[in-house]
Order: structure tokens, then C-alpha cells, then sequence
């Protein structure tokens, strides 16, 4: 079993200390270059000293006990460390893989999945299988899951390629840039933020959470968990009082959302698609509740908002 922190809030600071230490590094330019250039020189003499003793740490746990090589590398702090220095005892590909096997449930849940076709250099390979076609966010949520799973696990990779299914009319090949075109058309930057309250819900419960500028539902459907922005997707309005029911005739898995206010119901489990659109009300026909990715990083729960979203 992987590690887990005690504390998990305090352990998760740590995953944001190379933009903390940039940050330092940017702000000592009012000094100068040479006061600049004193400082970067500061943090590498410091990181590699640092990796020195990393660096035989290991070798003396895993001269001991080989397993713990493996054990290393699950916990996301001592692996990111490990990356950082050299001392991965894991190829770039089979990094890749488990990256991917951490996000696939999260994946399934809206009715897709990916696969790792090869990895030549710096450029990665993958082939999405599924959607949800009533979802046009769940794309965007699906790749930005699978983009940061991919970037922590392999920092080496310099861009991601995704190849179409062969019954797919789209081109063979769609670059990064291509890729990520309809996230950075719905927001101008996304930030992981931790949300360990989240974890709390109780199975049928559903709370809301501020998280940064964005309000956010989740709600917890048996052992899953769920988040969505809190807007209904058929009047617009907040999903404040919205509760769970389970369809009729549905699995004990299955749940839907109800909106307080115009009524409409909404698939949480499978990307939030409305389920009323089968002629009864034939207005909420394509209408989606727009989902966030809520996913375990480093041992806590985190959010990917949109710290802008586009008009």
C-alpha cells in the first residue's frame, strides 16, 4: 500500500514548491541579474546537495529491501523527487501507464477511456476510446485529467499526441495545441486546488464548496465522488437544495440530480447528462451539467477550476 501523509493538506503545499521557488527567483531580479544570478546558483548548489543524500538514501533502502524501490516511486512527493534528480527506478512508458491506470476510473465515469500507443522521444502517443456525446465539457474535463496525470509522471515529454479511432472522421494525428484548443476556449488557465472536505460526504450527500472564485457541487454516490459547477443545465440557475434520487428501476449505483427550481434531472454518474430529454421534455433535449475533474493528487482531493472562464 502506498503511503499516506497524516496530514494531507500540509503535505500537498509541497507539490506547488517549484512555483513558490520560481516565484523567489523571479522577484530577486529586482536586484539585478547578479543578485538573480547569486540566487539561481543558491537553489542549484542547494537541490543538488539535496539529491546527493537522495541519492544514497535510496540505494542503501533499496540495497535492503529491493521493494521498497517500488514503494518510492507510489508516493507522488518521493517520486516527483526522484524524477527531479534522476533516481526513477521506472521508464518513462511504464510511468505513463500507471499515470493513466490513476485516472481511468475517473474516466469510465464518463464514458471513456485512453490508451498509450507509444512513446518516441519526448512525444506521447494515445488514443481516446468513448464520450459522452451529450457532454461537450466531459471532453474537456477527460484531457485535462489525463494531461496531468501524463505531465506529473513524465515531466520529460514535451507534447502529447492523441490518434483517432479508425471510424472517427477526424485527422490521424491532433498535436497538444489541437488537443487542449477547446480548453483553453472554455477558460484561460486551470488550477488544481485542494479540497479534503470534499472527502467527507457521506453516500447520497450532496454539499457545496468555494473553491477559489467557483462554487462548486459535489455529492457522493456510494464509494464515488463527483463534482459539477453549480449551474443547472437547463434553466441556468444555482443547484443550491439540489438532492439525489435514484431512478426507477436503476442500480444501486445510479443516481440523479434534481434541480430545485425548474425540475430537470440530471445523470450524475455519467457526466451529468440530463436524463428528461426522452419526449416528456423534449426542451431539456442535449442539456448537460458541466463537470470538473476531482481527482487524488498527493494524497488529497483536488479540483481543476478555471481561474477565467471565457464569455
Amino acid at each position: 500500500m502506498p503511503y499516506r501523509p497524516e496530514n494531507p493538506e500540509q503535505d500537498a503545499q509541497w507539490r506547488n514548491a517549484g512555483d513558490r521557488i520560481q516565484n523567489l527567483l523571479d522577484a530577486s531580479a529586482a536586484g539585478g541579474a547578479v543578485a538573480h544570478e547569486r540566487a539561481e546558483q543558491l537553489v542549484r548548489e542547494v537541490t543538488d546537495l539535496y539529491g546527493a543524500g537522495l541519492e544514497r538514501m535510496i540505494a542503501v533502502a533499496v540495497n535492503a529491501n529491493p521493494e521498497l524501490a517500488d514503494a518510492f516511486a507510489a508516493d507522488d512527493l518521493v517520486a516527483s523527487l526522484m524524477l527531479v534528480h534522476g533516481l526513477h527506478p521506472h521508464g518513462v512508458e511504464r510511468r505513463i501507464e500507471d499515470a493513466l491506470d490513476s485516472v481511468r476510473p475517473y474516466l469510465g465515469s464518463h464514458g471513456g477511456d485512453v490508451h498509450l500507443l507509444d512513446v518516441d522521444g519526448e512525444v506521447v502517443r494515445l488514443q481516446f476510446a468513448g464520450s459522452c456525446k451529450s457532454c461537450p465539457s466531459s471532453a474537456v474535463t477527460l484531457e485535462l485529467a489525463v494531461e496531468d496525470a501524463v505531465r506529473g509522471a513524465a515531466p520529460e515529454i514535451s507534447s502529447i499526441e492523441v490518434v483517432a479511432a479508425e471510424s472517427e472522421p477526424k485527422p490521424t494525428v491532433i498535436p497538444t495545441d489541437s488537443l487542449m484548443s477547446r480548453m483553453r476556449m472554455q477558460s484561460q488557465a486551470h488550477t488544481w486546488h485542494p479540497v479534503p472536505g470534499v472527502a467527507d460526504l457521506t453516500p447520497g450527500e450532496v454539499g457545496g464548496f468555494a473553491v477559489g472564485s467557483t462554487t462548486v457541487l459535489a455529492c457522493r454516490v456510494g464509494d464515488r465522488l463527483f463534482a459539477y459547477h453549480d449551474r443547472c443545465g437547463s434553466c441556468g440557475e444555482s443547484l443550491a437544495g439540489a438532492v439525489l434520487h435514484r431512478r426507477l428501476g436503476s442500480s444501486g449505483d445510479d443516481a440523479v440530480l434534481r434541480c430545485p427550481r425548474c425540475h430537470a434531472h440530471f445523470d450524475v454518474v455519467h457526466a451529468g447528462a440530463c436524463v428528461d430529454g426522452n419526449g416528456t421534455r423534449p426542451e431539456n433535449e442535449g442539456a448537460h451539467l458541466d463537470p470538473i475533474p476531482l481527482l487524488e493528487r498527493d494524497g488529497v482531493l483536488s479540483l481543476a477550476v478555471a481561474e477565467a472562464v471565457a464569455s
